[in-house]
C-alpha cells in the first residue's frame, strides 16, 4: 500500500510539474503542455491528491515535492498584468463587448445582449454569412453605422460594429478573420482589432503561436497610440503567447483592471469556476476600464464579455 502510493504520487507531482515547469521557464512548450496551461489552476487538484499519496506513503520527499507544487501553483494563479492607473484627464468612454458566436450559432442571443447592453463598440468572432446578415437586420443602421468585416462562412468570419466612426485598416493576417480599423473616439483616433487566432490543437500549436505573434506585432507597432484588441486569443494569462503580446505591446487586461481576471469565458458549459478566460479585451495604459462581466447568451460555447473602457489624455495631448 505505501510504494503504490507512493509510486503514484510520484506520478502526478511529475505531470504536473513537468507543466509547471514549462510555466516558470515562460514556455508553453508542445502538446499537450499548451492545453493544460489554459486550465493551471485545476492542476491543484492532481497536486493535492499527489501530496496526499505521499502522506499516506510516509515519503518525506513526495510531501515536501507537493509542498513545492502547490507554491508553484498558486504563484502563478495570481493574476498576469500591470494595473497601474492613467494619466490625465477622462477625455472619452467606450463600452465594450467580444463574443465568439460558434459558427453563428449565437447571433440571436449577442442580439439581445447588445440591446441591453448598448456597445460603442461589438467584435463578433465566427460570424457566419447568416450571422452577418442577421446582425445587419437586427442592428438598425441608425444605431451601429460603421461596419469592418470579413464576410465568410464557418469559424473565418468576422464583425467589428461600431456607434463610432471607423476607417478601414489592414487587419491581422490569420486562418480566421481578423479586421482592423482605427476609429475616431470623440476626436481621438484609436486603433481597433478583432483577435481570433487558430487554437493550439495537437498539430496546430505552431500556428497558434505564429498568428499571436502576428498580434504581438500589431500591437507593438502602434509606438503608443490608443490601440484596443479584443476576441477569442484562444489564450488564457498562463500562455506564454499571451503574455508577449500583454508585454511587447504594453497593453493593459480589461478583465484584470476590473477585477475579473480568472472568471472563465469558455467552455460555457462548464459552471463558473470551472473553465478557462480566453476572451479578452486588451488597451493600452491610457485606458481604464470597469464593470466587467461575462455574460451567457446561449447556443455558443463561449461568454461575450462586456467591459466599460475610458480613455484619457495627459493635458499637453488634449
Amino acid at each position: 500500500m505505501g510504494r503504490a502510493s507512493a509510486w503514484g504520487a510520484g506520478v502526478l507531482l511529475a505531470g504536473v510539474s513537468a507543466v509547471v515547469g514549462f510555466r516558470a521557464a515562460d514556455s508553453d512548450g508542445f502538446t499537450p503542455v499548451p492545453q493544460i496551461l489554459a486550465f493551471l489552476p485545476w492542476l491543484l487538484v492532481p497536486a493535492v491528491a499527489g501530496l496526499l499519496m505521499a502522506v499516506l506513503a510516509r515519503w518525506r520527499v513526495g510531501m515536501l515535492w507537493g509542498v513545492v507544487v502547490l507554491g508553484g501553483i498558486a504563484w502563478y494563479m495570481e493574476p498576469y498584468g500591470k494595473t497601474d492607473a492613467p494619466s490625465g484627464p477622462a477625455v472619452a468612454e467606450l463600452r465594450v463587448l467580444t463574443s465568439n458566436v460558434e459558427f453563428g450559432g449565437g447571433t440571436e442571443g449577442l442580439i439581445d445582449a447588445v440591446r441591453e447592453e448598448r456597445p460603442d463598440l461589438l467584435f463578433v468572432e465566427e460570424c457566419d454569412f447568416a450571422c452577418s446578415a442577421l446582425l445587419r437586420k437586427e442592428l438598425p443602421r441608425a444605431d451601429y453605422p460603421y461596419r469592418e468585416s470579413v464576410e465568410a462562412s464557418g469559424a473565418e468570419g468576422s464583425v467589428i460594429l461600431a456607434k463610432v466612426p471607423l476607417k478601414g485598416a489592414a487587419g491581422v493576417d490569420g486562418t480566421l478573420g481578423m479586421p482592423g480599423a482605427v476609429a475616431d473616439v470623440e476626436g481621438h483616433a484609436v486603433r481597433v482589432q478583432l483577435a481570433h487566432p487558430m487554437p493550439p490543437m495537437p498539430r496546430e500549436v505552431g500556428l497558434w503561436k505564429s498568428e499571436l505573434g502576428r498580434i504581438r506585432e500589431y500591437a507593438a507597432a502602434g509606438d503608443g497610440q490608443p490601440t484596443i484588441i479584443a476576441g477569442d486569443f484562444n489564450a488564457t494569462q498562463d500562455h506564454a503567447a499571451f503574455r508577449s503580446v500583454l508585454d511587447q505591446g504594453k497593453l493593459r487586461d480589461a478583465a484584470r483592471l476590473a477585477g475579473s481576471s480568472r472568471a472563465p469565458s469558455w467552455p460555457a458549459a462548464l459552471p463558473a469556476p470551472l473553465g478557462a478566460q480566453i476572451d479578452h479585451v486588451l488597451a493600452t495604459p491610457d485606458f481604464a476600464a470597469r464593470d466587467a462581466r461575462f455574460l451567457d447568451i446561449g447556443n455558443t460555447d463561449h461568454r461575450a464579455l462586456v467591459v466599460t473602457l475610458t480613455l484619457h489624455k495627459a493635458e499637453t495631448e488634449r
